[in-house]
């Protein structure tokens, strides 16, 4: 895993949007608005029309930007997940142990994530609060294929290929390197939700570290049982 990210700026594919919101002053405040919005109301209730109204622009002017409020979503979760890889070479590129890495990356895939003052106008806490509520609506749609192949998931694709290249660096002999790391990813949003909205079902509460710890024990379990 020699490889680092070369930029903060984080490239979102262009079959997203209709014009990048990063390249103007009205683009960058229409996203931190629309993060604003979506973790206020959710995204069935949001519209363009509000958050049209909450950055005082007329509607026909976030169409410029986005073709529809699903391009949106895919936006700021594109962006999430190479806000994430960053986060993952940051935080582990100094680890030479390879299970002291792994055991980072799980840490930083899991845990709640802290803002991040390299990106003045995206609350990194709000859109995480966003992906795990509403990430899944990105690809859970009929248009999966089509936008799969336009190349919309990279940022997703490219965290798990990061993550699961953790995982085959502790276990090069094991088959299943992205499902896990995907299942790690998902699982982890999944208990997330469930400490905060549905206790009973995952035994914990909103806080509680025992999601990394349940992750890390299961990943190493399945290393082991597999070597």
């Amino acid at each position: 895993m020699n490889s680092t990210l070369q930029h903060i700026r984080f490239s979102v594919n262009d079959k997203v949007y209709n014009r990048d919101p990063d390249s103007t002053e009205l683009g960058r405040t229409m996203v931190m608005r629309g993060i604003e919005l979506i973790d206020e109301i959710g995204f069935e209730a949001f519209t363009f029309k509000k958050l049209g109204a909450k950055i005082g622009s007329p509607e026909s002017t976030i169409y410029r930007y986005f073709e529809n409020k699903h391009k949106f979503l895919l936006y700021l979760t594109s962006w999430y997940w190479s806000w994430m890889e960053y986060r993952l070479v940051m935080g582990t590129n100094n680890i030479e142990d390879a299970k002291s890495r792994l055991t980072k990356a799980i840490i930083l895939l899991t845990e709640a994530v802290e803002e991040d003052g390299n990106f003045e106008y995206i609350n990194e806490i709000k859109l995480n609060k966003i992906v795990v509520s509403e990430s899944i609506k990105a690809f859970h749609t009929r248009k999966v294929d089509l936008e799969n192949k336009q190349g919309c998931y990279e940022g997703y694709t490219n965290l798990i290929d990061r993550a699961a290249g953790m995982i085959n660096d502790v276990a090069p002999a094991y088959k299943y390197p992205k499902m896990l790391a995907s299942t790690i990813i998902e699982g982890a949003h999944q208990q997330i939700f469930f400490a905060e909205h549905l206790p009973a079902l995952t035994g914990i509460n909103k806080g509680n570290r025992s999601i990394t710890d349940f992750f890390q024990n299961m990943v190493f379990s399945i290393i082991e049982e597999n070597r």
